[in-house]
């Protein structure tokens, strides 16, 4: 059943209309024009909020609890995927999603943030939030991958790393810096793509990448609009100011050259038409790869590092 976002109230009282009348059609009456006259309403109505999203919106799109997450994507776009478990100091945190197979053929190395689908499973993947044995994970795949010359794909969304007392215990800041120098000495290319939330060092940790790559309505930020207007105003009622005061959306950042492309979702966002969304990213995350192929291990870490110094003058 789809949830709709309360922004989008005006295209719910169509679509429920609709559902209405389709009851009557199955009862014999002839008012199948009607329905199609609604239809169209709706997806002009729904057409017309996604062109002109605030920032607000566009965050609360992002977390849509039906947009296609991690899994998602590995179960479209991987074939063959092997996770790997476990950093060989601690545990497994299943928070964040390791492993490696194949895409379009080519071995890859993938990494990603799984939120979970339901309640158990976001149970089970703490809500995408991962903790320091997360990141620990991620440097052991991604150092593997650099030894056999596979490159590595990250899939970003969370929140931001999980900021419990056990986390803090174990070094989760620690762990967060060693995950991002791992990306910036990979001498294989990385690409990114920020498919939900980006909050944070959470996801620094894995997004440091040759190419970065977002969804349209998706956020990139580092902290998240209410921690922001907890700490700036002392009032998370305002958050949707904060929001619009961050420059979070894919458009601001790509201004900014924080990102390096952004990914056209379907009419209503990634959750409407997940196939069609994974497929747009499949072909984006192709083109990426097709560019740094060939580079030497030297240029791609240079690169690399160019990209995000360049990023640090362009703000400072």
């Amino acid at each position: 059943m789809r949830s709709y976002l309360d922004f989008e109230k005006p295209v719910a009282e169509l679509d429920a209309r609709v559902d209405e009348l389709r009851v009557l059609v199955a009862d014999g009456s002839d008012i199948g024009d009607e329905i199609s006259r609604i239809e169209e309403r709706a997806t002009q109505t729904l057409g017309d909020l996604y062109a002109a999203l605030t920032p607000w919106q566009k965050t609360q799109v992002a977390r849509h609890p039906q947009r296609p997450h991690c899994l998602d994507y590995v179960q479209e776009l991987i074939t063959e995927f092997t996770p790997l478990a476990g950093d060989r100091k601690f545990g497994d945190d299943e928070a964040l999603i390791g492993g490696f197979g194949r895409f379009r053929g080519e071995a890859v190395c993938v990494l990603g943030q799984e939120k979970g689908s339901s309640t158990e499973t976001r149970l089970k993947h703490n809500f995408g939030m991962a903790r320091p044995e997360g990141y620990r994970k991620a440097v052991r795949l991604m150092e593997m991958a650099d030894r056999f010359d596979i490159p590595v794909l990250s899939l970003v969304d969370t929140a931001g790393a999980y900021p419990g007392i056990g986390a803090e215990e174990r070094g989760q800041a620690e762990a967060i810096a060693r995950s991002t120098d791992a990306c910036l000495s990979l001498g294989v290319p990385n690409v990114a793509v920020i498919i939900g939330e980006g909050g944070s060092g959470g996801a620094i940790a894995i997004a440091t990448a040759s190419r970065v790559l977002m969804l349209e309505h998706a956020i990139y930020s580092v902290i998240s609009p209410e921690a922001a207007s907890s700490i700036l105003w002392r009032d998370s009622t305002k958050a949707q100011e904060a929001a619009t005061n961050m420059k979070i959306t894919a458009q601001d950042l790509m201004r900014f050259g924080v990102i390096d492309a952004i990914l056209k979702e379907p009419s209503g966002g990634a959750h409407r038409d997940p196939k069609a969304m994974i497929a747009t990213t499949s072909d984006a995350i192709a083109q990426a790869f097709n560019d740094l192929r060939g580079l030497d291990r030297a240029t791609i870490r240079q690169q690399r590092r160019q990209k995000f110094l360049d990023i640090g003058r362009k703000l400072g």
